[in-house]
């Protein structure tokens, strides 16, 4: 909603004509939503007499529809309740379901339902949010098109997906995002259609917008921007999208979750006065142009803004409150900050975000291929900060959305903004609920006071009660705060688990559970499951029984880049990359790459890993690509999964006038034997001859350097986002004792790290290097003989990935841009930049 300037002057009578009836009997709050849930909540702890009665037309109790894409994974509507079902009652709170307030007497403040129910109150709340832009398409009317907003909404989704293969969904905003996650989650084929140039225009800047777009492309998810939907159609049903060029996008469904428009019609049909493009007008107190009325939420226009997020809609409703009790907090307006996670992807969004010129500076921090990128925008003249654009990694969120807010200068080094976290003990007490403005000192407060669960800390601090993206932060505090005190930590993996990784591994392992399905009946909570414990179940069966990942219908458990074995770039292409055990290759096979680079115009780079990696091939592309390589002798290097990826080495004593022992043979072998083999996060080995240690083996998870005696084993290093020197675990190894203890090492990882945990974390979990000693030299534990045998049977296990998918059309079938077209992609373009073929728009 744009801004406009808004008429002022009935402000001032009307609260005059309130002052003669300064205390409520009767608050009748007209609509029951989030908003109006957090105004109930408020005003029965500011006034324990006052009655109340809400009315709204849903048959059911406020509810958090921020959340409504987890009913796809499983929870039921009372799990996104508001409040429990007893509050009402218990805060005699009169909630009526079902009916939709039509009218108001703006004279006796009398309401009534399209049931032809009278309410009379002296005090009104309209809270009757907003409902979803419906394009107005030849079509809409068609089975098979819905939009996305109520429980309803869901049900009618998720009956009509059960049985659809391809769906589409119109609008790439914020809650056309959440749409296509909903659709993904019913296993639906799923394109994104937007209208503007990029996903999230008013969220997100370019270069943040492209990431996010790489992200869900790597879901899966095909996207179509700049794009003009013209008709629906299909024969009695719905079959596809007609686009203004004439083009059709076929699908079985079409979800519209294009914006939001305010629900005004009660104001506008009893004179409450409404903007020039909608919604009600309110001043700092919600009050709106007729005595007695107050308006909150997406309804209300404030100062010319429509704020459709639940975190300025809690200010609203706490104004109103206060103000309708005779106390003053008045709303003073809100400054967007947006955090949410969108199909798996970490984005955040503060003020403005696409502030640039000359009057501006900024800062930028990016690790692409690590999926991060963070912007801060800020006035020169004032130094105050304009805007930021957090991708991936949201650590500085709340810090950042707290400088918008309080107007205060930037640092003169602005690099703090962006800094790690201070330690705990070093005076840090970051913002952790940005929708409630909680500080991490609140919640502590609350666990000490009692509070051991998510939700206990809601209620006492009200974190987590908004947009909810602060729950993996919250329940991270909590966990470590109990550890501290020696009380029990929950450690579910999900919602659907109550179980940890480790846990799962082991249940997995003694049960034989090689199937999703079964693992979730035995010892799941039931439901679908999600972005966390699918590809938690895909790493542990893969860890545990050496299956393709992407066969017996495995596919939909796993990430983005294992579902096609390769990594996805920035333009939709993928990466292909040849193992090149320790770095050696001889010349035919060096010829071998350079034929197929050429052949299908693949940029070319050798990596730091001492590998070759060939950049811009088309999906359909990469079979053609690998049966070539394949039949030549070369296997996947699984760059695309969370396994082991290089072991890089020095010459050694072979050639190096240094070298006293060969790094190079030890390496092959160790890469012969570890190759393919599936854990919690990526492993990265090297091997160097001598201590001038060439092949850096201290930054490794596994690194070995020669002595004069044998081999000196280094574990638990990481050269990555956060470095770590490697710790000596043993030395003076012999090359069967060394692979003996980096068997039990690895094993011992893969059964006991949490998801997505390197080793360099993993490590300090288990209590240190004497710890892992103790279990992996000492077998205090009495394990070490399973855990070489468990190795042994993955190492048997073995065959290439990219082998397996070549000899099963299935899978083959997969490798295709469209589904229902063998042409390419039409959107993927390239320049050529030093020789080669590089995405358009990276040209110099």
């Amino acid at each position: 909603m744009g801004a406009h300037r808004t008429d002022n002057r009935w402000w001032p009578l009307m609260e005059s004509q309130l002052t003669s009836n300064p205390k409520p009997s009767h608050v009748l709050v007209v609509g029951a939503g989030m908003v109006a849930a957090r105004f109930c909540e408020t005003l029965r702890e500011l006034d324990p007499k006052v009655r109340i009665t809400v009315v709204g037309e849903e048959p059911r109790a406020p509810y958090d529809r921020v959340h409504l894409s987890e009913l796809f994974a499983g929870k039921s509507p009372s799990d996104l309740e508001m409040l429990p079902a007893p509050w009402y009652a218990e805060n005699d709170v009169e909630l009526i379901t079902g009916q939709r307030v039509v009218s108001v007497d703006t004279a006796s403040l009398e309401a009534t339902t399209d049931a032809g129910r009278k309410l009379s109150a002296d005090r009104i709340v309209l809270a009757t949010g907003s409902a979803p832009f419906v394009p107005p398409l030849p079509g809409i009317d068609k089975p098979g098109f819905f939009v996305y907003r109520t429980v309803e909404d869901v049900e009618k989704i998720r009956s009509w997906g059960a049985s659809c293969k391809q769906g589409i969904v119109i609008g790439g905003g914020l809650l056309g995002l959440e749409a296509a996650k909903a659709l993904v989650d019913l296993g639906v084929e799923t394109t994104v259609v937007e209208f503007a140039p990029r996903l999230m225009a008013r969220q997100l800047d370019e270069a943040g917008s492209r990431l996010l777009l790489k992200s869900i492309q790597a879901l899966g998810v095909n996207v179509v921007l700049d794009a003009r939907s013209q008709a629906i159609v299909g024969e009695g049903k719905v079959e596809g999208l007609q686009m203004a060029d004439g083009t059709v996008v076929p699908a079985g469904m079409v979800v519209a979750s294009a914006g939001i428009r305010p629900r005004d019609e009660v104001a506008r049909a009893s004179g409450v006065k409404v903007g020039e493009r909608g919604a009600i007008e309110v001043d700092d107190h919600m009050r709106t142009s007729v005595a007695g009325i107050w308006a909150i939420g997406e309804c209300a226009l404030h100062k010319g803004m429509v704020h459709g997020l639940v975190a300025p809609g809690y200010r609203m409703a706490e104004a109103a409150a206060h103000d309708i009790v005779g106390s003053s907090r008045p709303f003073p307006g809100f400054v967007a900050a947006t955090k949410l996670k969108l199909m798996g992807v970490d984005v955040a969004s503060i003020g403005d975000v696409n502030a640039a010129g000359d009057d501006f500076d900024d800062l930028v921090v990016k690790a692409p291929c690590a999926g991060i990128y963070q912007r801060v925008v800020w006035r020169i003249s004032d130094r105050k900060l304009q805007g930021a654009v957090l991708v991936g990694d949201l650590e500085p969120f709340g810090e950042l959305s707290a400088l918008l807010t309080s107007g205060d200068p930037v640092p003169a080094d602005p690099r703090a903004l962006l800094a790690p976290p201070r330690e705990e003990g070093a005076g840090a007490d970051p913002i952790v609920c940005n929708c409630e403005n909680v500080r991490r000192s609140k919640i502590l407060q609350a666990i000490d006071a009692g509070a051991t669960d998510l939700a206990a800390v809601k209620k006492a601090t009200k974190a987590c009660t908004g947009c909810g993206s602060c729950a993996q932060a919250v329940t991270g505090t909590i966990k470590k705060r109990l550890a501290e005190r020696g009380i029990q930590v929950d450690r579910s993996l999900c919602a659907h688990f109550s179980h940890s990784r480790a846990e799962l591994f082991d249940l997995a392992w003694k049960g034989k559970i090689q199937d999703f399905a079964i693992l979730m009946e035995r010892h799941g909570n039931g439901g679908l499951g999600c972005e966390v414990c699918k590809p938690v179940a895909g790493n542990i069966f893969a860890s545990l029984w050496s299956g393709h990942v992407i066969s017996h219908g495995r596919d939909a458990l796993q990430d983005s880049n294992d579902r096609f074995l390769a990594n996805i770039q920035k333009n939709g292409t993928y990466s292909v990359v040849p193992r090149i055990p320790a770095g050696e290759i001889t010349p035919q096979k060096l010829q071998v790459i350079a034929e197929v680079a050429g052949k299908f115009d693949l940029y070319t780079k050798i990596t730091g890993g001492q590998r070759i990696d060939l950049f811009g091939a088309r999906l359909e592309q990469l079979p053609l690509i690998w049966k070539e390589l394949v039949d030549a002798g070369f296997e996947s290097g699984h760059a695309y999964a969370k396994s082991v990826r290089t072991v890089k080495s020095c010459v050694g004593s072979t050639w190096c006038r240094f070298g006293v022992q060969d790094s190079t043979g030890l390496a092959l072998a160790i890469e012969e034997r570890y190759k393919g083999i599936r854990s919690p996060h990526k492993l990265k080995f090297a091997v160097s001859g001598c201590a001038r240690e060439c092949a850096e083996a201290q930054s490794k998870d596994v690194g070995l350097i020669a002595t004069e005696k044998g081999w000196n084993l280094f574990v638990c290093g990481n050269g990555g986002m956060k470095p770590r020197h490697a710790e000596l675990l043993a030395q003076d190894l012999s090359s069967a004792e060394a692979m003996s203890v980096i068997d039990r090492f690895l094993m011992h990882y893969i059964r006991t790290a949490d998801r997505l945990t390197r080793t360099s974390v993993w490590i300090e979990d288990i209590g240190g290097i004497e710890e892992l000693r103790k279990v992996v030299l000492d077998d205090s534990l009495g394990i070490c003989t399973q855990l070489e045998a468990q190795m042994d049977d993955l190492v048997k296990g073995f065959r290439c990935e990219w082998k397996v998918a070549l000899e099963d059309p299935k899978i083959l079938q997969r490798f295709r841009a469209f589904a229902n077209d063998e042409r390419p992609n039409p959107a993927i373009q390239f320049v050529r930049e030093r020789g080669q073929r590089i995405p358009a728009g990276n040209e110099q």
